[in-house]
């Protein structure tokens, strides 16, 4: 890992970066190494997709890193090929050892000390006390194999997947062992499967292993239900940071007052037509990426006091 000026006066500690999702389908991975390191973040998590054309030889990625001067957090699960189905018990064995081989042949290479995952589609019914306790042992077999390498896999419940409502995030960690299974609370997330983030955060603190920022709508706060797929698909229920549903303060005061150690990470989803801002800069896609980028790197800036440097 490349050496980081601190960027938060409260917590030294705390290192800032950003997932892929704003532009993973727009951009290759050289272009997001590019853009985080002029925004002044120190580190990028991406998708799956966007390091398929370097699986064959890491090291030459790295390298680009290297030059940048930006870590390579982890990737996002999800390779090409990789199953990601932690539920189903004819696809455990196959689940566990993609992940396994990923993370030897691609993440230790890069010297990555953390792995956030998804875990896959939810259930239409729901997921069942039969099939978190499956969840939880395929996470606990991946874990204890990749922390022998020096990676503490850090599962990230997500809406519309099996870990999305409060009783089955504390299920699967209160299911998993610590010294092999973390955590990657979203923000967003928790707060869409009717959690309050801040509470989550403070009860398993000692789990997480990175921390990521996504905002909402105020109105979902407190939801008793989870929004649809349909929903989403009808009008993005996700927000540039300011959008109300999390309280980012509140967030950023726990970490900093519980001297938490370890990456941010913005993880903002990619603009589309009917969010706030994209139409009014006339639908432009690349012009809604950079814009979406330089507002919440200025959220974190202004609101936050995290110091990155003021954009032109």
């Amino acid at each position: 890992m490349a050496s980081h000026r601190p960027l938060d006066p409260e917590n030294t500690d705390i290192l800032y970066g950003s997932t892929s999702s704003l532009w993973d389908a727009r951009h290759p991975i050289e272009w997001g190494i590019k853009r985080i390191a002029a925004l002044g973040l120190q580190g990028i998590e991406p998708y799956a997709k966007q390091i398929e054309n370097h699986r064959a030889n890491p090291l030459a990625l790295k390298k680009k890193f290297n030059e940048s001067g930006v870590t390579l957090i982890d990737v996002s699960n999800g390779a090409k090929g990789q199953s990601t189905n932690f539920i189903d018990p004819e696809e455990t064995e196959k689940t566990i050892a993609d992940h396994v081989a990923f993370a030897r042949d691609f993440l230790q290479p890069f010297g990555c000390d953390l792995w956030k995952c998804n875990m896959g589609t939810r259930p239409a019914a729901g997921t069942t006390e039969d099939q978190l306790k499956r969840l939880a042992d395929t996470l606990n077999e991946i874990g204890r194999q990749t922390i022998e390498m020096g990676i503490r896999l850090a599962p990230h419940p997500h809406i519309w997947g099996p870990v999305e409502r409060e009783n089955e995030v504390r299920g699967m960690l209160d299911l998993t062992d610590p010294e092999y299974v973390w955590f990657t609370p979203d923000t967003g997330h928790l707060t869409l499967g009717g959690m309050d983030a801040v509470q989550i955060m403070n009860d398993y603190l000692h789990r997480i292993a990175e921390v990521h920022l996504k905002d909402t709508y105020a109105k979902f706060r407190g939801i008793k239900e989870t929004p649809v797929r349909e929903q989403h698909a009808e009008a993005s229920v996700y927000h540039n940071m300011g959008g109300g549903g999390v309280d980012f303060p509140a967030v950023m005061k726990l970490l900093r007052d519980r001297h938490y150690k370890g990456w941010v990470v913005l993880d903002m989803d990619g603009p589309r037509k009917g969010d706030d801002g994209f139409d009014a800069i006339g639908g432009n896609l690349d012009l809604a990426i950079d814009d979406y980028l330089a507002h919440n790197v200025n959220y974190m800036r202004v609101i936050l006091g995290v110091k990155l440097p003021p954009l032109d």
